[in-house]
């Protein structure tokens, strides 16, 4: 009763905080005015007229009409009370019927006059007394012997149906009630104790059932919430390997649509050429029809003289193409690149339905078993697989150019061999393996390479368009080799990740760029380079003298140079150095060259691990330096920059990468 009188208590304090000064009825949608008094919302708008507005407490007045905001927090407080006062008046009241009702519930009637509570049991007459009836045994020496006790209720189900005698022990091994004289007798022996002793072992080893209970109830509840976490997460995971493999299918549709469009193309050049040769061979015969009738015309003119000495003195010689033999040319389709993409396709088609009729479980296997072995399409074997070194060293012929003679001079006999070895082979490969490419990811960069192919097998110019020179840094710089005297001009600088292509991963803050095999998630947008694995920095110059420097993770199929913020994002003249907006220096299997232009020259490949640029935009002069100790020139190039000039890297390898590095 004390803690019902102290939460009704603090109810009643609470209430009177909680109490609408107008109305003095608990806040309903109560709201806050300036002055920080509280009031029921109804309530302070029917005070409030002839647009006189002011507290009904404190009487502050307002210029105004207040802006009033429901007091979320002080209806949430309102309710809580609201409900905590019904349920403590409910509770009260329960509490008042309950003791009434256990009391008669629970009341012992005397068994002498069956009408007044029992105060005591006699546990020897067996019977229970109320305080008049229970005089005898207090006050008569007779009843002094007679044990009283509490008043029991259950009296007749606690005598011993034996012995006639209260059941006051409990017999542990037979599990039941027993009086003294069973326990004497027939329980002689027996380990017994008190039935309220018992009692309380067995309420222990219920209390220990019910905890384990509630235990492995909480253990229940907490598996399936996590069973439920667990479905959510399986579902987010179906839709991200649905997208991944969406997106593989897809790519695989594009590399079958560009082959088709490969196949289709190499028809039509087929047809083009021999359509080609059939117009020139009727025209080189149309040629010899005009001749031969110019003579034939010349002899009737001859034989229709009539003068014999002029006939005679006339000589005629025939064409030259009376000895040209007319013959029909054997053109058709049936030719060695038209064969071979069609036993492509046939065989592609073949080896993929074998596969798609195996379960999916032996697909995998049977793809890791034929990564090894050639499958002869056509004729001629062809790895379904091509190695890394295969697909690099493909393009390494075409983009070769003639080296000016300075610089082939100083370049080693293995590479002037080189070359040679593959001048036969950039055509052929493209033509017997068209369609036998696995359109791995870096094909991309080969596709570039392979435009400039095209480019190289027409005539040769007689002269650059432009050849970039050594230039004539200042004399303080350029035979400086003090990385000091460079380092003062540095700049901080981070890759543009809006024109990263998507093999591009950038991390460690947008300062480290690596190839990947796999697309990253970037958004399409029209800076993002499309072709080429490259990416530029988000800062370019326009002015001044700036330095930077780079960490190569390798010295193989990367590129550092610098490019207009108008290069081609999209084509083939975005690779750098392969239009006029870019220049590079580029490391393409064991040879360094710079690039301009689609113009190469041939460098000493000093194999650098940290590379340093050294950009002066008023004097058109770019410096690349080998920064080891000390900061050794190995290029230069001068060109005057008519426009905002970025940084910019090329990436090629997989598992290559590249780090702006921190000054210091």
């Amino acid at each position: 009763m004390a803690s019902c009188g102290e939460s009704q208590f603090s109810l009643l304090n609470l209430e009177d905080e909680l109490t609408c000064s107008i109305c003095l009825s608990p806040f309903d949608c109560p709201v806050t005015i300036p002055c920080g008094h509280n009031f029921c919302q109804d309530c302070l708008l029917s005070t409030w007229k002839d647009d006189f507005y002011s507290c009904p407490q404190c009487r502050t007045v307002f210029a105004t009409k207040p802006e009033l905001k429901k007091n979320t927090v002080l209806c949430t407080v309102v309710e809580t009370f609201n409900l905590r006062s019904s349920r403590s008046t409910a509770s009260l009241q329960e509490e008042e019927k309950k003791p009434k009702e256990e009391k008669t519930k629970d009341a012992i009637r005397c068994d002498a006059c069956t009408e007044a509570d029992a105060v005591k049991t006699c546990l020897t007459c067996m019977a229970s007394y109320c305080e008049e009836h229970l005089r005898p045994h207090r006050e008569n020496p007779i009843f002094r012997l007679h044990q009283l006790g509490d008043p029991v209720g259950d009296l007749i189900e606690r005598i011993c149906p034996d012995h006639h005698k209260l059941m006051e022990f409990f017999c542990s091994q037979h599990e039941r009630l027993i009086c003294s004289l069973c326990l004497q007798q027939v329980h002689k022996g027996c380990p017994f104790s008190s039935p309220d002793e018992q009692r309380n072992m067995k309420e222990s080893d219920l209390q220990a059932k019910l905890g384990l209970l509630d235990e492995k109830i909480l253990k229940n509840e907490t598996v399936i919430s996590q069973m439920k976490e667990l479905q959510g997460k399986l579902k987010d995971s179906a839709t991200s390997r649905k997208k991944a493999l969406g997106l593989e299918y897809l790519q695989m549709v594009d590399m079958l649509r560009r082959e088709e469009q490969d196949a289709m193309n190499a028809v039509d050049r087929e047809v083009e050429s021999s359509q080609t040769r059939l117009r020139a061979l009727t025209i080189k015969f149309s040629d010899n029809i005009d001749n031969l009738n110019k003579a034939r015309e010349s002899i009737h003119s001859l034989l229709s003289q009539s003068k014999s000495l002029a006939f005679l003195q006339t000589s005629f010689n025939l064409p030259p193409a009376v000895n040209f033999d007319p013959y029909f040319p054997r053109i058709s389709l049936d030719t060695k690149k038209v064969q071979l993409n069609e036993n492509f396709a046939v065989s592609l088609k073949k080896h993929l339905t074998e596969i798609l009729k195996q379960p999916v479980e032996a697909r995998t296997q049977i793809l890791k078993a034929s990564e090894g072995a050639a499958s002869v399409l056509g004729g001629t074997p062809v790895s379904h697989a091509p190695s890394q070194e295969s697909v690099l060293k493909f393009p390494s012929v075409p983009i070769t150019l003639p080296r000016p003679q300075s610089l082939g001079q100083q370049a080693k006999a293995p590479q002037k061999k080189k070359p040679q070895k593959n001048t036969k082979k950039p055509t052929q490969p493209s033509d017997n393996n068209m369609g036998n490419r696995n359109q791995a990811k870096s094909m991309e960069n080969i596709f570039g390479a392979f435009k400039e192919k095209e480019k190289s097998s027409g005539p040769p110019a007689a002269e650059p368009k432009e050849q970039p020179a050594a230039s004539d840094i200042p004399q303080d710089i350029s035979n400086s080799e003090k990385r000091s005297d460079l380092l003062k001009y540095g700049t901080i600088l981070m890759f543009d990740p809006r024109t990263a292509h998507k093999r591009i991963a950038l991390s460690e803050g947008f300062t480290k760029a690596s190839v990947s095999d796999e697309h990253m998630d970037y958004p399409d947008c029209p800076q993002r380079f499309a072709v080429c694995s490259q990416v530029l920095t988000s800062k370019g110059f326009s002015a001044g003298r700036h330095y930077w420097e780079v960490r190569l993770s390798s010295n193989n199929f990367i590129g550092i140079g610098l490019a207009f913020s108008s290069i081609d994002r999209k084509g083939p003249a975005s690779r750098l150095g392969r239009s006029p907006l870019s220049w590079c220096v580029e490391w393409f299997n064991v040879k360094l060259s710079a690039w301009h232009n689609s113009t190469e020259t041939v460098l000493v490949n000093p194999n650098p691990k940290r590379v340093g640029v050294l950009l002066d935009f008023e004097g058109g002069r770019a410096t690349f330096y080998n920064v080891a100790d000390r900061a050794y020139p190995f290029y230069s190039l001068a060109c005057p920059f008519s426009e905002t000039i970025y940084p910019a890297f090329w990436i090629f390898s997989s598992g290559s990468s590249v780090s702006l590095c921190k000054l210091q």
